[in-house]
């Protein structure tokens, strides 16, 4: 049962046991590809050793050439019901013949090695920029990630009009006959277009990179209008979106328009020195001399808080509870700027309890109308 004829590719007869044959041989390919790749990184990992970007590349030629084996194994497998069949004929069994226009397997060789010779050869140059931008001050990781990006989409689109070229296929040709299709998908997908050239325009402007802190102005899903401010870290930029974290851990994916057309302040660029405020309200009646001095010890107090800038109090409004108070401060743009402030306060409130100074909060007096009755 398991030897009956289940259908054909081309002369080629195909039954059970030649896909049980099949997905065994790749089962086990993929098994040692493993063990090799595991074997292979212990063993640089207890030599200790430092491999160059071409040693690199070869030991994963290594590991992954075991599916080269496995490719010449499995055509070699068709020979339980199908007599003798060489590896030659099986690269030149066609796959699509129309038109003179023809595919066999040994086009999608050429083809699938094409592009893994650009997955090296992208590995390769990324390990050359690592080992090129490692300790210059004029690169940081950012630089880096740009270098890497336009490298790889110019390999990637490299091996696509290749493969083409190999296959036989005229691109001008094509793109002619497609003129109509080409439009409409440039009607329907306009947006994604848009996101996918200013993403292009991020990665060669370098206005903003991986690892740089960002004010991002959010806007209200019902009125549209700006009314909160949100700050993220840039942890990667591709061609159409950007993926950022919040300073909650959340991961956001946004389009790259909303980086090249809103108002966006990058914190690592320009004077790290920024001057920052902490709001805070006191009863009527406190003495202000006093609340500043606690304030300025408060802020003073934390590490971060620079020592060589004035901090200051400043009287903001005569509030409906009390005294609307607003310490001033200098501290450089940081990630944690919202933990330093936290911990500003803390020291505030513990001064405040020691000094006896109210903080006060909103109430309200509630006069009954006489009844009618009285």
């Amino acid at each position: 049962m398991l030897a009956e004829t289940l259908f054909y590719i081309g002369p080629y007869k195909i039954c059970f046991w030649n896909l049980i044959f099949l997905l065994l041989i790749f089962l086990v390919a993929a098994i040692l590809r493993r063990l090799i790749h595991k074997a292979l990184k212990g063993y640089v990992r207890s030599a200790n050793l430092q491999l160059e970007a071409k040693q690199m590349a070869r030991l994963k030629l290594v590991s992954q050439s075991v599916y080269l084996v496995a490719i010449y194994v499995a055509v070699l497998s068709f020979r339980y019901n199908n007599g003798h069949v060489t590896f030659q004929d099986f690269l030149q069994f066609k796959l699509l013949s129309f038109e003179g226009f023809k595919i066999d397997f040994a086009d999608i060789l050429i083809v699938v090695s094409v592009f893994f010779g650009a997955k090296i050869t992208v590995n390769l140059t990324r390990l050359y920029f690592a080992r090129r931008f490692k300790g210059s001050p004029q690169f940081d990781a950012g630089t880096e990630f740009v270098y890497n990006q336009i490298a790889k989409y110019i390999i990637y689109v490299t091996s696509i009009l290749l493969s083409f070229r190999l296959l036989g296929i005229d691109l001008l040709i094509l793109l002619t006959s497609s003129v109509g299709l080409l439009v409409g998908l440039g009607l329907g997908l306009q947006d994604v277009f848009k996101d996918m050239i200013a993403g292009i325009v991020l990665l060669f402007e370098g206005n903003l990179r991986v690892g740089d802190i960002v004010e991002i102005a959010g806007k209200s899903k019902i009125t549209g209008q700006n009314n909160e401010v949100m700050v993220a870290k840039i942890v990667k930029i591709n061609v159409r979106t950007t993926q950022i974290e919040t300073r909650e851990g959340n991961v956001l994916i946004i389009p790259n328009t909303h980086l090249t057309q809103d108002r966006i302040e990058n914190w690592s660029h320009g004077s790290e020195l920024t001057r920052f405020s902490i709001k805070l309200t006191v009863a009527y009646g406190s003495d202000l001399l006093l609340i500043e001095r606690l304030l300025k010890q408060a802020a003073l107090a934390h590490p971060k808080v620079k020592k060589n800038q004035p901090v200051m109090m400043r009287l903001s409004d005569f509030g409906d509870s009390g005294l609307e108070l607003e310490l001033i401060f200098w501290a450089d743009q940081s990630w944690d700027i919202n933990n330093y402030k936290s911990e500003i306060r803390v020291e505030i409130d513990r001064l405040f309890r020691t000094y006896n100074v109210e903080i006060p909060y909103p109430q309200r007096v509630i006069h009954q109308a006489p009844s009618r009755n009285s």
